[in-house]
């Protein structure tokens, strides 16, 4: 097996201290965005589907945090699951709605890659597909945050994706699907315009990269 060469710097896996959660939480609250504080992982999924209708149409993206707590399989069980609906979908024939279906579902859930403590979000992408709906064009988005991704400014949230989260999203992808990633486009929140539409549970736990 191919491994990464990459060596991911472990300052940023560090967790953030209560009083960071806190500043951070004030921040994006202040920038509409919605915070719950979760002590553990099954907490913080506890809390999401007490979140979410049961009727709702869900789409999971790609993330190691989801995969971690096991929400992706949750999802298709419980809810109009649109990986699902992808799955049986022919991509030689089908593509464009594909991309349609994936764009504007009624919940995205997923993870981001920095949080500041002045309320920024940082989200890196290979192919992007999980930017749209995170932007704009999801009606409710859904964020499950590791504790370790709070960093203190913009400039050290670039920096941890370039450093830390970018080594190991490699190797991640090299095992998974035996190609390297990389960082071809960036989404930067600095506040959300619509209130109630989107909301982080920050997990006092190390998840994800």
């Amino acid at each position: 097996m191919v491994h990464s060469k990459l060596v991911p710097n472990m300052d940023y896996a560090q967790l953030a201290s209560d009083e960071q959660i806190e500043h951070a939480a004030e921040a994006l609250e202040s920038h509409n965005i919605h915070v719950l504080i979760a002590a553990t992982g099954e907490e913080a999924k506890i809390m999401l589907f007490d979140t979410i209708p049961e009727s709702a149409e869900v789409f999971t993206g790609n993330s190691v945090t989801l995969e971690t707590l096991g929400i992706p399989v949750e999802v298709e069980a419980h809810f109009d699951s649109v990986r699902a609906k992808l799955t049986t979908m022919d991509r030689q024939t089908q593509w464009r709605d594909m991309v349609k279906l994936g764009a504007v579902p009624e919940y995205i859930i997923g993870s981001v890659h920095a949080v500041t403590e002045d309320g920024s979000v940082v989200v890196a992408s290979m192919s992007g597909s999980q930017l749209a709906p995170y932007a704009a064009s999801a009606a409710h988005v859904i964020w499950i945050v590791g504790a370790q991704k709070i960093v203190p400014t913009l400039e050290d949230a670039m920096k941890r994706v370039q450093e830390y989260v970018y080594p190991l999203e490699d190797e991640h992808a090299l095992q998974t699907i035996g190609v390297n990633s990389s960082i071809n486009k960036l989404l930067v929140i600095h506040k959300e315009i619509a209130p109630g539409r989107t909301t982080m549970i920050i997990v006092k736990e190390e998840l994800g990269f």
